[in-house]
């Protein structure tokens, strides 16, 4: 026998397949529902279902955006491409009000031992971006194990083409993540970028 009832089990299900929500904490977000007014609960729903139907992927960059090409790919210089595993990085880069260039989101790293490789995540994206124009590909992926493979093997890649490639500099701690840095150590890591 359940110890919840058809319609809670089955919300608590759904919160608990969001990443980091187990089922204490998918208990408590259903009951926060289920204690909210009809109104209170359709305006979260609609929420979700308004998100899904209108944020799509920039055809450019591959961050989230409402239109084809997102502000940041219109309306920036495109010389210096900062490279990043997903969207959220990109917004902690943004907090930063200090890089002024333009992003690629690859939408994931090379991990042969998850199965994925060059080919499932947006590296012939960003080569099909490189021009004349592009003087520098800052390559700022997660300093784990993933992320520098993933580093090293896009810098090969540039290198050939004339287009000084980067890394962000220390301060970024080994097996850490680019949404978890504060501020301070993630501006340090910019600017103190070296050559890879």
């Amino acid at each position: 026998m359940d110890v919840f009832i058809e319609p809670i089990g089955r919300l608590i299900n759904q919160f608990s397949k969001l990443p980091g929500v187990g089922k204490k904490t998918a208990q408590r977000y259903a009951y926060k529902i289920i204690g909210m007014s009809e109104a209170e609960a359709r305006q979260f729903a609609e929420s979700i279902l308004y998100c899904k139907q209108k944020v799509r992927y920039c055809k450019v960059c591959g961050n989230f955006t409402e239109n084809e090409v997102c502000d940041i790919c219109a309306r920036r210089d495109g010389s210096v491409i900062c490279v990043v595993k997903e969207p959220k990085d990109v917004i902690a880069m943004e907090k930063l009000h200090e890089f002024k260039g333009v992003y690629h989101v690859l939408h994931g790293v090379i991990s042969p031992m998850d199965g994925v490789g060059p080919n499932d995540i947006r590296i012939k994206e960003l080569l099909a971006r490189i021009d004349g124009g592009v003087k520098e590909v800052i390559m700022a992926t997660n300093p784990d194990v993933e992320g520098e493979a993933t580093a090293m093997y896009i810098a090969r890649l540039i290198k050939p083409l004339g287009v000084n490639v980067t890394r962000l500099a220390h301060g970024l701690p080994v097996g850490g993540e680019l949404e978890y840095a504060d501020e301070v150590t993630l501006s340090r890591a910019l600017s103190e970028r070296k050559s890879i």
